[in-house]
């Protein structure tokens, strides 16, 4: 379910995150997962946020689907790229074989633990034989709301393995890495691109 507290943060602050994050190139973390894509992919952007992953997604000729809980940041990436960002949320995940490939880019870190597994299995119909889907977390463990009221779940590296297993995907790659976020504090996260068979 929604958090309205997170998403009232994002829907004030959409364009200030925007300007903060904004990305005049792929990072390698983007960059990885398009090489796993084939030419052309539909890709969906789940928790677009400004979508400056969906537009370098774009420029490198993927068809993009940028989808946000949040109207602050849909209006944001619409202004920002012209690029049709619309409003879903990870309860509302219904298509079935739609995409070659989910980017989720620390936008499930807002959910909670209970709902991690029914989200993944979603995602998992989502996605086209063989498709690819990349999770980016933050690592730890609990839950918790940020200084600036923001709802967090943290995993461990297990606990995601474990999940995208259960859910039928196979690890292809893990990275590690930390940064700091709106609030200013540093943090460690984990990033994971796994694979849907392409026999399922």
């Amino acid at each position: 379910m929604v958090d309205d507290k997170t998403i009232a943060f994002y829907d004030d602050a959409s364009f200030d995150y925007a300007e903060k994050f904004a990305q005049s190139k792929p990072d390698a973390q983007l960059l990885a997962f398009m090489d796993l894509l084939p030419p052309g992919a539909d890709v969906l952007d789940l928790g677009c946020g400004p979508a400056f992953a969906s537009a370098h997604m774009r420029d490198a000729g993927f068809t993009c689907d940028p989808v946000d809980a949040s109207d602050g940041m849909i209006k944001a990436a619409n202004e920002l790229h012209d690029i049709g960002a619309r409003k879903l949320t990870f309860d509302q995940l219904d298509m079935v074989a739609a995409y070659d490939g989910v980017w989720a880019n620390f936008s499930l870190l807002h959910a909670n633990r209970s709902d991690m597994p029914r989200y993944l299995a979603a995602i998992a119909t989502t996605l086209r034989p063989g498709g690819v889907f990349h999770i980016g977390l933050k690592t730890g463990e609990g839950s918790e709301r940020d200084k600036i009221d923001r709802f967090y779940t943290y995993v461990t590296q297990t606990e995601l393995t474990d999940l995208l297993t259960n859910a039928g995907f196979t690890i292809l790659q893990t990275d590690h890495g930390q940064g700091a976020g709106m609030a200013g504090t540093v943090e460690p996260w984990i990033v994971i691109r796994a694979r849907k068979p392409n026999n399922a």
